[in-house]
């Protein structure tokens, strides 16, 4: 191995020294205490979290009688766990956290401790973290034959992973402001959590419970206006299918637009204005949207899945195959509010299968369901249509924290592909 002195394309400008290439087995020793009979937390990571308690991550303990070989860890220690995903396809180091003594399991994780007041512990979890050090272990990697993307690193390969460090001072200046942009972050995260609580306490309240045909909550205005009308969505809509475009029939200079059933679990919400597919078949093949149809898929994974219905606002939108479609005098976007959320397990239980799950129109016709009057629906589709907004661009802006983050790290911090042998 060639040794190679590396800098940052980015530095504070009090701070000009070159950083310094040190191995990590001269900072870090392994940790081979094991927990034995001794009651510690147990500990498993999360790709992008870290290190979570079993309970937390799994809802309940999983050691069984491997328990005595797990390696103990403490706060500031780090775990590598050897599992291959797709954001660490190298695996994933994560820094211990959390308070008190916690056991890993030892067949999954290498541990390790760094005891030098040379290196910030901060400073390393930001850096891998990063992945800054997927590039060295690339090399090394097998993939473990009977482990499902496992990953076969050597101990040794892993310590002599060679990493450039700057002053002690530097790293704090480095520490400090990485840590300033992740409490940014998490701040930003808590908002858009807290908007997606209200949201889904005040769904509970605007639309009637299981037994009642009124919400608990109601616009001033429509407190006097009675009781919701009880109907089957049979009686009120109108059910129809679309006709099957594959994946082979889009394109992306596409003529017509048009939305497949698979996309209404992975792309759209409760209203779509804009779509993501296009495709060039005739318009005599197709079925096309009018404006206020609410689609539901008629096939999915599960039960509960299943239950995911938006409403397209433009017509002459090409619907694909397995969706169904509703088509009502009935506001869609209210429709589809409340679909999704106050009637979605009663959707579920209408769904049948086992491998795949099937929900067809003479199933979804029989749902009873509750609706006011047109202005009542609007009201409630506006209101939750703009916290929907809102919670998207407060997401949206977490998105872009997070770029700035990786982009600011990319120049505060030297590639390992600099590293040459």
């Amino acid at each position: 191995m060639k040794n190679k002195t590396a800098t940052p394309q980015l530095r504070f400008p009090e701070f000009q020294e070159e950083w310094e290439e040190r191995k990590l087995g001269d900072f870090a020793t392994l940790i081979t205490e094991k927990a034995g009979e001794n009651k510690h937390i147990l500990m498993s990571v999360t790709v992008g979290v870290g290190l979570l308690t079993q309970a937390e991550k799994f809802g309940r303990e999983i050691a069984g009688n491997s328990y005595k070989n797990y390696f103990v860890i403490k706060y500031g220690d780090f775990a590598y766990n050897k599992s291959a995903t797709k954001q660490y396809p190298e695996g994933y180091i994560a820094m211990y956290k959390g308070q008190g003594s916690a056991a890993v399991p030892n067949s999954i994780f290498i541990c390790f401790r760094v005891e030098d007041n040379k290196v910030i512990l901060h400073f390393l979890d930001h850096i891998f973290s990063a992945n800054f050090h997927g590039a060295w272990l690339r090399q090394f990697i097998t993939i473990g034959a009977r482990a499902h993307g496992a990953l076969n690193v050597d101990t040794d390969d892993l310590m002599k992973m060679p990493l450039s460090l700057p002053s002690t001072p530097e790293q704090q200046k480095i520490t400090d402001c990485l840590t300033s942009l992740d409490d940014l972050i998490a701040a930003q995260s808590q908002k858009v959590a807290a908007l997606q609580a209200y949201k889904k306490g005040l769904m509970q309240n605007l639309f009637p419970a299981e037994g009642e045909s009124a919400p608990r909550l109601r616009f001033p205005e429509f407190e006097d206006a009675g009781e919701w009308e009880e109907r089957t969505l049979g009686e009120a809509a109108i059910f129809s299918k679309g006709k099957g475009i594959s994946k082979a029939d889009t394109s992306p200079n596409g003529l017509h637009p048009c939305i497949r059933y698979g996309e209404l679990y992975t792309r759209y919400k409760e209203t779509i204005t804009t779509v993501v597919s296009y495709t060039n078949l005739p318009l005599d093949e197709l079925v096309l949207s009018q404006a206020n149809d609410v689609i539901i898929p008629t096939s999915g994974e599960t039960e509960i899945d299943i239950a995911t219905a938006s409403c397209v606002l433009r017509s002459g939108i090409a619907l694909g195959g397995d969706l169904s479609i509703i088509r009502s005098e009935i506001d869609g976007v209210f429709l589809s509010y409340y679909l999704n959320n106050a009637k979605k397990k009663d959707i579920a239980k209408l769904a049948q299968g086992i491998a795949v799950v099937h929900l067809y129109s003479d199933q979804l016709k029989t749902l009873n369901i509750n609706v006011p009057a047109k202005p009542e629906q609007q009201r409630i589709a506006e209101l939750l249509s703009a916290l929907d907004e809102e919670i998207s661009a407060q997401g949206e802006a977490v998105a872009a924290l997070k770029v700035h983050k990786k982009g600011l790290m990319q120049g505060l911090f030297p590639s390992m592909n600099e590293v040459q042998e």
